[in-house]
């Protein structure tokens, strides 16, 4: 069961739903002092619909409200951002640390 089939949102607007709640608890974290263990298990717990509504809706059909450009291109267009995100912050921390060793 789903947000997609059971209120009728469709992947897109499911995927938009999920971006708004994942950063309530970001935004609850920064500036009402929620607490950090409660805010990272709510984030944690919305990063999956909130990954599978907007694969899904790249991937499936036209028909189904998608981009149809299918799942094995969103897969490794996926693959590659995520690879490219992790290279970004090891690079950036890598940096971060030389700077503070050679102060």
């Amino acid at each position: 069961m789903s947000f997609n089939t059971t209120l009728h949102l469709g992947y897109f607007a499911s995927g938009v739903l999920f971006t708004v709640l994942i950063a309530i608890p970001a935004l609850g974290y920064r500036f009402a002092r929620f607490n950090p263990v409660f805010a990272f298990w709510v984030t944690y717990i919305i990063t999956r619909p909130l990954g599978a509504s907007f694969a899904d809706w790249m991937g499936v059909s036209h028909a189904r409200g998608g981009l149809q450009w299918g799942t094995g291109p969103v897969s490794i267009a996926l693959a590659v951002l995520i690879t490219v995100g992790v290279a970004i912050i090891t690079v950036r921390e890598r940096r971060s640390v030389q700077s503070f060793a050679n102060s």
